[in-house]
């Protein structure tokens, strides 16, 4: 091309290179965060964790003279990293972070921008797999943040009774790990979910199903029930908050710590192969 009052060469070719991973991972944070209900919606949601938690806490420390001798005895360990981080907290996990992990996926389906971002980036499994990181990365942070802010706010309010325990006490470190890593693993299960749905409202209320409702439905007591409800993320998040004590010696099918690891890795796995592989292999 040639200018019309000079005839002097232009160059008016553009260097253009393919997205590398970490160009995709980039964008995939810079969409996440993009969004003010991202946010608010972390924020609102550790809010409620450590709200759950500590007001449990502050109920043990004010009903403590009323206690019986066998209550005292037994607070530690069992009563305490109940009140680190409580089913209602953990259930609190579940249906916000699952939601927002299936939303990460489902929001570009709804709005179109799926078809812009692969229009771009044809190299879907890449796409999604930044997305993965990125989603990963994010809500095991809030999950560390949160347990973590849980736990010492909760001891911090138990030490008034001298019932407090530190993270180095024995099983503080694996409840505290399985409670922080019950965000990720919940995000990626609603990630996989919302590439196979790709609805959001249908993918949500499938996650808290699968993630919520089923578990808890399902008895330790009868085989069958125990073994499919010892699959599950909601099992195994209890187990790991409780060990391998006395807690689940009432269960005629009790399952283990190591088992409870293994479902938390075979979930999240799972989840990550559906968010990747599925979209690629179906039309936008």
């Amino acid at each position: 091309m040639t200018t019309a009052a000079h005839d002097v060469p232009v160059d008016v070719s553009v260097d253009e290179h393919p997205a590398g991973f970490r160009d995709l991972v980039s964008a995939e944070w810079i969409k996440l965060w993009s969004l003010r209900s991202t946010v608010w919606a972390f924020a609102a949601a550790a809010l409620a964790i450590i709200l759950f938690n500590v007001n449990a806490a502050y109920a043990d420390y004010r009903n403590w003279p009323d206690y019986d001798a066998d209550t005292r005895a037994g607070f530690i360990p069992s009563w305490a990293l109940r009140d680190a981080f409580t089913n209602f907290a953990g259930n609190g996990v579940i249906l916000a972070i699952s939601a927002i992990g299936a939303l990460t996926v489902t929001s570009e389906y709804g709005t179109g921008l799926i078809r812009t971002t692969f229009a771009a980036v044809p190299a879907r499994r890449s796409v999604m797999a930044a997305k993965v990181v990125v989603v990963a990365v994010v809500t095991t942070g809030f999950g560390v943040l949160s347990a973590g802010a849980s736990f010492f706010l909760t001891q911090a309010v138990l030490s008034g009774r001298h019932t407090g325990m530190s993270i180095t006490d024995p099983g503080e470190m694996r409840a505290m790990a399985g409670a922080a890593l019950l965000a990720p693993v919940s995000a990626l299960v609603g990630m996989g979910l919302g590439a196979i749905i790709r609805h959001s409202a249908t993918t949500i209320v499938t996650s808290v199903a699968v993630l919520l409702m089923l578990p808890i439905s399902l008895s330790g007591d009868h085989y069958w029930t125990a073994v499919i409800g010892h699959t599950m993320p909601h099992y195994a998040w209890t187990h790991l908050m409780e060990g391998d004590g006395a807690a689940w010696a009432h269960y005629a099918f009790p399952t283990t710590v190591a088992g409870a690891w293994t479902v938390y890795a075979a979930w999240s796995l799972i989840g990550i192969l559906l968010a990747v592989v599925v979209p690629s292999r179906r039309d936008v």
